[in-house]
């Protein structure tokens, strides 16, 4: 059995489909993507006296850790993540996954 670790990646909304692609032309076999909102002290803006919290997207890649790093390289660089505020990216190993057995990562 090889090691797996999942990729999160956390960037503005209507940035992770370029991600997802550029995941893949270097070995990422899908991703999963959901929606969520920034919570932190910086994240809040105001708008004619409103609050405005900016929505995020969220990425999930599982693959093989022997292809994690590749795969986090190219979304660093096309994403620009090395720059302030553009995201954020970073893996956690996966001890256990049921459902995938049909599936290549």
């Amino acid at each position: 059995m090889f090691e797996v670790e999942a990729i999160i990646v956390i960037v503005d909304r209507g940035r992770a489909h370029k991600l997802i692609q550029s995941a893949k032309s270097v070995g990422a076999k899908g991703a999963t993507t959901f929606y969520g909102r920034g919570t932190g002290e910086s994240e809040g803006k105001r708008f004619f006296n409103l609050d405005v919290e900016p929505s995020k997207e969220v990425i999930i890649i599982l693959s093989e850790k022997e292809n994690s790093k590749k795969i986090m390289d190219e979304i660093i660089k096309v994403g620009k993540l090395n720059e302030p505020g553009t995201g954020i990216v970073f893996t956690v190993p996966v001890s256990s996954i049921v459902g995938l057995h049909h599936r290549e990562l």
